[in-house]
């Protein structure tokens, strides 16, 4: 029997600075309270998995899961095997949003198939994912701000709260990461911040696009708001006086680097037309920042170069529908002079690919880039060694080519050198990995904290322009502007396709979406009553991508998935009080809680 005292899963702190000093010398203090609910992560391809068992004992499962790796460990303590013996495959599947990072029904599968000697297929329902799934968790923010006449942050303190479920899984470190959010991407002198974890007698949540950031986000940039407009400033002034430059300290210590936190500001506004604010009664428009890590973790890859000059990459990580896996082929392409058509890139195998740490964080992009950088490195000092002998040049005048490498008058194909390869030592192939090590930090600043610094962060600003019915709170979208750091564009068109996926997953958590329990059920277990927005509620989304190169990513690059889904609660919000004259506090903002705090003060 487990006896606890209380129901506190985990804490984490971030402390920086005199913060009682700070406030007691302030202009003014601000102190707000916000709410957020349970989110289901929105993948319309439930979790599903066949297992089957071959004569040699050796289980092979085909899944969906966002890790492999861990689902083949997973696996193995619970089939009591050596991992060698659990082979996990993942062909490129729908979507994930970090509700496939634990595992889900794949030990379902392989139980019963090695009960019944045959394969076994077990997928979810509808209302199985919606009762016992990974939602993003519910939180509860509190939030004090001290600022000085002209609004700049002089001192906050705050603590997040956060719904774990029956079990802990990622929540204490889901909660620590709103530490970080609630700093934001803003100058303050002193911070003293607190995570909670607790459990409750509902689903186990888990770490949805983006873990804690929309939450801690919304409660940040919706003070900032009610601050501008108790001291008369513009909302975009006040965010620009107090905004982070290049080399600022970070919350944990950190410097901050490639900062483009005011150019994403002043382009978002432009693009929304932000000085026409209030053009009519009812209409209003919102804005709101953030800034977001890449996350680390190591990938590998293999890349064979075959006898026609193609080349074959074998990577862990897994293609979850965002184009990462492209956007890695179109690093290796790029740097052996090849075609995008001429990578071919192999499914998911745990037994011959490589370990990646996984599709999460907005790092596969990232990280299996920097792995095919290193193999491709490798690659080409083998190709030009060989080449020296078969064109007798020597190899400091070489370069890659249109295919060939070419040695001033002189050329050789890959693919001829890849056949020549095959006699003379078993073939072109190279192994690249990557890890990104984590920035200098002060380590007396942080306590308990999984993620105490965060990796080649980016920032970002969106804009909206809303109206709102005046009898009913019917919110209607007009229009959205997103202003994306991303450090260098690999592909644009698949950078676009993920920031309007996380603002309309953003827009459902503003808006409509809701895990509504009643004594310990879950009551619209159905896609009738738990609304996703579906195209008809989501405005064309206008992208403007910003590119302030990192040093850590392929050509400059940074994560891109997560941070679309952070800001817009808060720019909604933000836009819903600009045309009220209410604010929201609690999501989702539904037509009922707009209309009734409307009622209320005009009453």
């Amino acid at each position: 029997m487990i006896s606890r005292k209380n129901n506190i899963a985990g804490q984490a702190r971030i402390h920086v600075g005199d913060v009682e000093a700070a406030f007691a010398k302030a202009h003014k203090i601000y102190e707000h309270r916000f709410t957020t609910s349970l989110q289901h992560p929105g993948y319309t391809e439930p979790r599903v998995a066949t297992a089957d068992w071959d004569a040699n004992g050796i289980v092979t499962v085909w899944c969906n899961t966002q890790l492999p790796f861990d689902t083949q460990t997973t696996l193995a303590e619970i089939l009591d095997l050596p991992a060698a013996r659990v082979r996990v495959t993942v062909p490129g599947i729908g979507g994930g949003f970090g509700g496939k990072l634990r595992i889900g029904v794949e030990h379902f599968a392989a139980l019963l198939a090695r009960k019944t000697a045959r394969p076994v297929k077990v997928m979810s329902t509808s209302e199985e994912e919606l009762t016992a799934a990974l939602p993003r968790q519910a939180s509860v923010v509190l939030l004090k701000t001290a600022v000085d006449k002209e609004g700049h942050l002089l001192a906050r303190s705050g603590r997040v709260i956060v719904d774990c479920g029956a079990y802990a899984g990622s929540g204490p470190g889901t909660a620590a990461i709103a530490l970080q959010v609630m700093a934001g991407p803003y100058k303050t002198g002193a911070l003293a911040f607190e995570s909670i974890a607790v459990y409750t007698n509902k689903v186990h949540s888990g770490s949805f696009r983006a873990p804690a950031g929309p939450m801690a986000n919304f409660a940040m940039e919706s003070q900032i708001d009610m601050i501008a407009k108790d001291l008369g400033l513009d909302p975009l002034e006040i965010r620009l006086r107090n905004v982070v430059k290049e080399g600022d300290p970070g919350p944990s210590g950190e410097t901050h680097t490639s900062v483009s936190i005011e150019e994403c500001l002043r382009k978002a506004a432009d693009a929304i037309g932000w000085q026409d604010r209030n053009p009519e009664p009812g209409r209003g428009k919102g804005i709101a920042c953030s800034w977001w890590m890449t996350t680390g973790g190591s990938s590998g890859v293999y890349v064979k170069i075959n006898p026609d000059g193609s080349a074959t990459l074998v990577s862990g990580a897994v293609e979850i529908g965002t184009g990462a896996i492209t956007g890695a082929a179109q690093v290796l392409a790029e740097e052996l002079s090849l075609d995008l058509t001429d990578i071919n890139v192999t499914g998911v195998d745990t037994q011959a690919a490589p370990f990646d740490y996984g599709a999460q964080g907005s790092r596969t992009t990232f990280s299996v880039g920097n792995a095919c950088l290193a193999a491709a490195k490798e690659l080409r000092r083998q190709m030009f060694e060989l080449a020296a002998k078969q064109l007798e040049a020597p190899i400091e005048n070489m370069k890659l080519q249109d295919k060939h490498v070419v040695a001033g008058n002189k050329s050789i194909s890959i693919a001829e050198l890849a056949r020549i390869s095959r006699l003379a030592g078993g073939g072109l192939i190279a192994h690249g990995t990557a890890i990104s090590p984590a920035p200098a930090y002060d380590p007396t600043r942080v306590k308990n904290h999984p993620l105490p610094v965060w990796n080649t962060p980016s920032y970002h600003a969106h804009a909206v322009d809303l109206s709102v019915d005046q009898a009913t709170g019917k919110v209607t979208i007009n229009r959205y502007v997103v202003a994306q750091d991303v450090g260098y564009a690999i592909n644009p068109t698949y950078i676009e396709g993920q920031i309007e996926g996380g603002v309309a997953q953003g827009i459902g958590q503003a808006l409509s979406e809701e895990i509504v329990y009643q004594n310990g059920r879950v009551m619209n277990a159905n896609l009738t009553d738990y609304k996703m927005p579906t195209a008809m509620d989501v405005p064309e989304i206008e992208s403007i991508i910003v590119e302030c190169r990192s040093a850590a990513g392929p050509y400059g690059a940074k994560g891109v998935g997560e941070p679309p889904c952070i800001e817009p609660p808060a720019a909604i919000g933000n836009a819903i009080a600009a045309a009220t004259g209410c604010w929201p506090n609690s999501l989702p903002m539904t037509a009922e809680k707009i209309a009734a705090t409307m009622r209320a003060q005009h009453s």
